[in-house]
């Protein structure tokens, strides 16, 4: 969770808070303020959580042995079809950047003449 969805509740528990305060008798403003509390550690233990919500199981081994293969393949293209297509798409959107740099410089370089 982001910090903006952290603000984002927190902003609405005040909103609810002010007007639950002022919408309601004095008795009960201090059971709304130990509700708002509670929602509010909730929240926080929520998004400052360290711990996994499940068991992941580890396959570096399995990514080792895929990687260290020595089956002629380039590092950036072993992990399969997905690399290949990300390898693919990065050098493409390189290679027209680069054209597009060129072609601005040129342009600059060179003005039109105006009439």
């Amino acid at each position: 969770m982001s910090f903006s969805f952290f603000k984002s509740v927190l902003e609405i528990c005040c909103v609810s808070f002010i007007l639950s305060v002022t919408s309601h008798p004095v008795y009960n403003i201090f059971s709304r303020y130990l509700h708002f509390r509670h929602v509010l550690q909730q929240v926080a233990r929520r998004t400052l959580t360290t711990t996994a919500q499940r068991q992941v199981e580890n396959q570096v081994p399995q990514k080792q042995k895929l990687f260290q293969a020595d089956n002629g393949l380039p590092v950036h293209l072993k992990g399969g079809a997905s690399d290949a297509v990300l390898y693919r798409a990065t050098m493409g959107l390189t290679v027209m950047g680069t054209l597009f740099v060129l072609y601005e410089l040129g342009k600059a370089a060179l003005p039109q003449k105006k009439e």
